[in-house]
């Protein structure tokens, strides 16, 4: 268990980055942590890799790790039609998340009650990439809410859209591969914003502030990358049998919602229902976890397994979160596998969604570790004994 007294270590490398290792001048101490190129890099890299996948996408090598065809003039990249469809876009969402007609819900308790603890000597490129406000609003307006799944992922599947009307003007008809790819993320977007309230017991929402990371994450990386299937599509058209899309949608999974069937079921499931694979395991998952903050005498979890905690909480050991630490995440990326296979296996840029996300949950599934650490202590090294596997069963 980490001293009460110890600095926290910073998260994403701190300002400038980290290696396999941190502590003081002189001093090498293993960490748990990957390397991390920095806040200051990463403010620089991502908008420099979401307009490099843009570039290539429509090239006609769409190489994703070559350089683009070329360099858009200073004067295509602005468009003041543009600017203001982006922010009529953003005052209807606003305004629809102001409506006096909505379900309020409350979320989790945060451990300070208020705002993130940083440490005492601030430094100012770590703070805007990460964000001190842990939650700024103005009245009833929480930006960092509103930001985390309304303009972002909505504005992912009208882009996706556009894409398969555009498609239909240039063939005469949308291809089978842009009607599974917008039909998958349609799903996805669908079962985040029907079970919207559950965002409130996310990391994004409980530990990490409102800065950069998040509100360029959620408003322009989101939209423009995890479209990237169909942009690809729309320039570099795949056939696709029915066989093979249908070998394509039992991987992404099409049933499952609310599910919370134990892992004893898997094995079953994969023989006689190989359809509710990705979905299935993503929703079931999520729905369990849900459910058992919410209510754990709850019928449909109340007989699980758990663990009890000095914080006074219980952590499951069965069921599904007896199988892998983090079995959302591992049916994220089966889900993930599903976008990218109707864009075929000649190009590694539809790909590239699926190796930033396991990279992305990878680098998430170590800073929870780190959070339940220090949370929970030894009944967190309980719980690994349990459950050893991280996201994907007998492998990580």
């Amino acid at each position: 268990m980490v001293p009460q007294g110890s600095r926290a270590e910073l998260e994403f490398g701190g300002p400038l980055g980290r290696l396999w290792g941190s502590g003081r001048v002189g001093e090498w101490t293993p960490t748990r942590l990957p390397p991390s190129p920095g806040a200051a890099a990463l403010l620089l890299l991502l908008p420099a890799t979401m307009f490099h996948l843009l570039l290539v996408a429509r090239s006609g090598p769409a190489r994703l790790l070559g350089p683009p065809p070329y360099l858009p003039e200073l004067e295509e990249l602005w468009s003041p039609w543009a600017l203001l469809l982006c922010l009529t876009w953003l005052g209807l969402q606003a305004a629809l998340y102001l409506l006096p007609a909505r379900k309020v819900a409350e979320g989790q308790e945060l451990k300070d009650k208020s705002r993130l603890s940083y440490p005492i000597n601030g430094n100012p490129i770590y703070d805007f990439f990460l964000g001190r406000e842990l939650n700024p609003r103005i009245c009833s307006f929480d930006f960092k809410y509103f930001c985390e799944l309304r303009p972002g992922l909505i504005g992912w599947v009208l882009i996706n859209l556009a894409l398969l009307m555009q498609e239909a003007e240039l063939r005469g008809s949308p291809s089978l591969a842009m009607w599974l790819v917008n039909g998958f993320q349609l799903l996805y977007v669908g079962d985040a914003l029907w079970h919207e309230e559950a965002v409130l017991t996310t990391m994004d929402i409980i530990h990490d502030g409102f800065g950069f990371m998040l509100a360029f994450g959620d408003l322009a990386w989101v939209p423009f990358t995890y479209s990237l299937q169909a942009q690809f599509l729309l320039y570099h058209p795949e056939p696709l049998g029915l066989p093979l899309a249908s070998v394509i949608c039992l991987i992404n999974g099409q049933s499952g919602r609310g599910s919370t069937l134990p892992p004893p079921f898997i094995r079953s499931l994969f023989i006689q229902h190989p359809r509710a694979v990705g979905y299935y395991i993503f929703r079931g998952a999520n729905s369990q976890k849900n459910t058992f903050r919410k209510n754990p005498s709850d019928p449909r979890v109340a007989d699980l397994e758990t663990i009890s905690t000095a914080t006074g909480r219980r952590l499951l050991v069965s069921g599904w979160w007896g199988m892998v630490r983090h079995p959302n995440y591992l049916g994220d990326l089966i889900m993930a596998l599903a976008w990218s296979l109707p864009c075929g296996v000649s190009h590694l840029l539809p790909y590239f969604y699926l190796l930033y996300f396991t990279a992305l949950l990878v680098h998430r599934e170590a800073r929870d570790e780190q959070q339940c650490l220090r949370k929970y202590g030894l009944a967190w090294h309980a719980y690994c004994r349990r459950v050893p596997y991280r996201i994907v069963p007998y492998i990580y």
